[in-house]
């Protein structure tokens, strides 16, 4: 499946590292994924809500299915949200450009969850539509 297929079938993206601050990427990527359709959450523990984003404390609180696990963390933390990435079992995790973990990241793509590392998703957006 190419990043265009995956953008198209997807509905529920998590962004984790989600900021308060509407000038961090984090919140710019993640409400333009909102303009452009998609059901966005945020995880960053102790921030309930972010302008109308529903924010959970880590990706296992969240209560449904997640397509996409956008993260804005730094490479060095992917280790610690491993676990949490194989227990919700979303079809696709996505590393921020300029994030890139491959030893962390074998488990996920041992499981059959598609990784990708060191991409922007509003870029490769942009490009699919």
């Amino acid at each position: 499946m190419d990043i265009c297929e995956i953008l198209k079938s997807s509905k529920t993206i998590a962004v984790v590292g989600i900021s308060s601050n509407p000038n961090r990427m984090s919140r710019i990527i993640a409400s333009y994924l909102i303009h452009y359709g998609y059901n966005v959450v945020g995880v960053n523990p102790g921030k309930p809500k972010i302008e109308g984003i529903e924010v959970y404390a880590n990706l296992k609180d969240i209560p449904f299915e997640i397509d996409i696990v956008d993260v804005f963390r730094k490479s060095e933390d992917i280790p610690q949200l491993i676990t949490d990435v194989l227990a919700v079992n979303p079809k696709v995790l996505w590393l921020q450009l300029g994030i890139r973990n491959d030893e962390a990241v074998k488990p996920v793509i041992e499981k059959g969850i598609l990784t990708i590392q060191d991409m922007c998703i509003k870029v490769e957006h942009g490009f699919c539509f």
